[in-house]
């Protein structure tokens, strides 16, 4: 059986140039043009890479039309209600869900990776009261390379399993250190009898000598709803395909630099407003509409041509329905609305937009519903995580899909260095 070609023809000279197209398991065949510019001395355009396939991948699939997200074939609505953010972190990098012993194993272990060295630790002292949590993450991760230089010639699958969960482990250390040195309070030890997500809001929470701050209700022990909201969120972070922050990790990488330069990296890249950081904008957001009867107005400032304004949470780049992730976590916040008690006047201004927007020609036509960020701030501040913590906490779950991307490009025999080409139009 012939392969299935595209043959393409230079109306200029009418040469006519044939490629084969590749066939995916899932999504768009792809069009190989690896030998374009040697066959025809052109490069092909395409801004923002909006229909190029930089690399093959087993690891996360993304239907955009259908509202689709699967991790290694996964649905998401399954493993966020089904299964915790530490099986679907060894589903990401062993390709299967975990047995009830590997579970446990690889949990134990994270627990006694999670402390980190002392003379990192002082690293933080250089860094001013003020310093926002991602630029001390980012900048503490790359440090970190220096501290585990061995990883710098990862070869086996050992030496990935070792690297994996050591940085898995010491991310949540870090940035709850981040954030308690932004208060210039003191550090607060992670506790090996603790699980990943509850050791973390403990890191955050606890006062020196273990005492908790004033949770929902009150109560200062963390509850289990809270450690399961957080869970969640973390799960649905865990992985999103090619997007711009893995595209930076996986540009890192092919250059052969260290595998925690690369992570930073993709810190650095995450914090932008329209990547990470778009969940703490959202909160910023309705914090500055202020209320309900203000939505209308802020509505038809975004519908306006000639305002800048822009609604925060709504749309995205790959979905054009509604985002997966949203639903389960809109499920969930209604879930929690009396548990954790959500702040009951940003979720008014935040139903009120949702209502409107969903009904409104303007956002339907042009397919803004509303994503991932629109609804992890409430649900993060019911978690009494201050705004500049929110990206800090999309990094926490992003790690694993980093990490699992890198060893992925590691692995492929394909893999070449990153070098896009440009159309020059300069002097």
């Amino acid at each position: 059986m012939n392969k299935a070609t595209v043959t393409l023809t230079d109306n200029r000279s009418g040469q006519s140039y044939e490629y084969d197209i590749m066939d995916g398991t899932r999504g768009p065949s792809v069009v190989d043009l690896r030998s374009f510019f040697a066959d025809t001395g052109m490069f092909t355009y395409d801004p923002g890479y909006t229909s190029t396939a930089s690399c093959s991948s087993q690891i996360t699939f993304i239907d955009g039309a259908k509202g689709e997200l699967r991790y290694r074939g996964i649905p998401i609505e399954k493993l966020a209600t089904e299964h915790s953010y530490l099986e679907t972190c060894y589903l990401l990098l062993n390709g299967e869900l975990p047995s009830k012993e590997a579970l446990q194993d690889f949990d134990l272990e994270l627990r006694h990776r999670a402390y980190i060295h002392e003379n990192l630790r002082l690293l933080f002292d250089a860094f001013p009261n003020n310093a926002h949590p991602m630029a001390t993450l980012s900048a503490t991760i790359t440090a970190l390379a220096s501290f585990h230089k061995e990883h710098l010639t990862l070869d086996n699958d050992a030496d990935y399993h070792t690297m994996a969960s050591r940085l898995l482990a010491k991310m949540p250390t870090i940035a709850a250190f981040a954030y308690r040195h932004s208060l210039g309070i003191p550090f607060i030890q992670p506790d090996i009898d603790l699980s990943f997500t509850k050791n973390f809001l403990t890191m955050m929470r606890a006062y020196p000598g273990g005492k908790m701050h004033l949770g929902p209700n009150g109560h200062e022990e963390i509850k289990e709803v809270e450690v399961r909201a957080l869970d969640t969120i973390f799960t649905l972070h865990a992985d999103h395909e090619q997007n711009a922050s893995t595209t930076v990790v996986r540009g890192v990488a092919s250059t052969g630099a260290h595998p925690y330069v690369a992570i930073s990296s993709g810190i650095a890249a995450l914090w932008g407003r329209a990547h990470g950081g778009a969940n703490e904008s959202v909160i910023a957001q309705l914090e500055m509409i202020g209320s309900v009867e203000n939505v209308e107005k802020y509505i038809a400032r975004a519908k306006d041509p000639d305002d800048d304004f822009r609604l925060m949470g709504f749309g995205h780049r790959v979905y054009k329905n509604f985002d997966p992730r949203a639903k389960i976590l809109k499920t969930l916040q209604d879930e929690l609305k009396e548990e954790l008690q959500l702040d009951s006047r940003l979720m008014e201004i935040a139903g009120k937009i949702e209502e409107i927007a969903l009904r409104d020609e303007y956002f339907v036509s042009r397919n803004l519903y509303p994503n991932i960020d629109f609804y992890t701030g409430i649900i993060l501040t019911a978690l009494q995580i201050p705004k500049n913590m929110f990206t800090p906490i999309f990094v926490i779950g992003r790690t694993v899909g980093w990490i699992t991307q890198w060893i992925e490009f590691k692995k492929d025999p394909q893999s070449k260095i990153a070098r896009p080409r440009q159309l020059y139009t300069g002097a």
